[in-house]
Parts: C-alpha cells; structure tokens; sequence
C-alpha cells in the first residue's frame, strides 16, 4: 500500500527561491505528524506544495494517490477533493450558514443529489459535535466551534489526507485541546494528518511523529 504522503529529493520553493532542499517526508495511514519549526522557515510553503498551490519542480512525491511532480493546473481542483485542508484563520463563508457552509463545498466538488447532500452535511456535522448548531452563522459561533466546522467541511468527501495549517493558533489552550482531541480521533479511524504547529504543549500532551523544519531542511526527530 502507498502512503498518502511522500516527498523523496523535493525541492520546495517560494517563487523563484528554494525555501526547503533534499526533502524526505513519509506519512502513513492513520499517522499523526507534526512539522514544527520558526515562522518563515517553510512549513507552510511546503504544505501548499502537498495541496498543488505551489508546484513540485524538483524531486518527487505523491499525495492521496496523486503524483506531485507530474500535476498539472487542471488536475489540482481534483486533487484537493480528495484532501481536507484546515486553515488557522478558518476561511467560512460569513453570509451562509453551517448547513449552507458545508452544500457549497459539497456542490462545488461535483455532488449533485440535493438529499444525499444534506445528509452527508449533517453526517460530518454529528462527528464534530455541532447538530444543534446547523442554522447559524459563523459569527455567531465560537473559535473552537468554527474550527469544529473547518474540520467538518474537510471531512466531507472522506479524504485519505488532512493537511492542518496551525489550526489551534487562534485558540485558548482549552479549545485547542478538544480540537486536538477531535483530530486525534479521526486519524484513529485511518486518516492521514500533517499538521504544522509551534505549540509543544499539544505536542507533548497528544503525541505522533515529529518533522522539524529548519535550516531549510526537514528533518523526522521523534516520535511521542
């Protein structure tokens, strides 16, 4: 079986400038792997490299089946359905509601049965705790529930890969602990996640492998 992640010799760049070099990553089934490491030092660039905003020149990797190296423009839309993608500033739409949130993501990656919609919205919405809260709107959610409703939307079409960008950078360590929670629990069920994160303190406390990104290197440190 391939794992849905892996990097050998890549080479990830920001523009025109290589930011990271000689990167090896591997990432199981059901693995929880952190990239820790400074602001600036690259970890977000090489999580838009896995998601196809920046492309894969040098080297090779694959993600969810899909082969970096050899992406093109108009296959990356289908690649990232086959990704869940959670962001630290949330990216909900302000102007819909939960429900609502999550038919536009179901619509826009090519669901077409109305019913089958609402039920596999309300399915992601059970498994994050938030049913009661269907009819509202974001702002009138919480942090920790909006980032309940981030990870419900990147469930939706049953990813083999959730790819976290500080996802508990915006919450108090309460908040952040039950998101943690939340993740945990479903790469338990087999889903793959690499989440970048500057907070030991989850580390420490929720545990997975460690890839340290420094030096413009990446480097797999330990496991907790």
């Amino acid at each position: 079986m391939e794992n849905p992640i892996e990097l050998q010799n890549a080479i990830i760049y920001q523009g025109k400038i290589p930011v990271l070099s000689g990167v090896n990553l591997r990432v199981e089934p059901g693995e929880f792997a952190y990239l820790v490491g400074r602001t600036g030092s690259g970890k977000s660039s090489l999580l838009k490299t896995l998601y196809g905003e920046l492309p894969l020149n040098d080297g090779t990797g694959q993600i969810a089946g899909f082969s970096l190296h050899e992406l093109s423009p108009k296959k990356v839309p289908y690649l990232r359905r086959s990704l869940g993608i959670v962001f630290q500033d949330f990216q909900l739409l302000s102007d819909r509601n939960v429900i609502d949130n999550l038919l536009f993501v179901l619509k826009a990656t090519g669901w077409k049965d109305k019913s089958a919609m609402i039920e596999r919205a309300h399915e992601v919405l059970k498994k994050v705790n938030l049913s009661t809260k269907d009819y509202k709107i974001p702002a009138e959610l919480s942090g920790g529930e909006q980032q309940r409703l981030v990870i419900a939307r990147a469930l939706l079409n049953n990813p083999k890969v959730i790819l976290a960008d500080e996802p508990t950078g915006n919450l108090d360590p309460e908040i952040s602990d039950e998101v943690m929670s939340l993740l945990h629990s479903i790469a338990a069920e087999g889903t793959c996640i690499l989440m970048a994160t500057h907070d030991y303190r989850l580390i420490e406390k929720f545990g997975g492998s460690i890839y340290r990104v420094a030096d413009h290197k990446v480097e797999r440190i330990e496991t907790l």
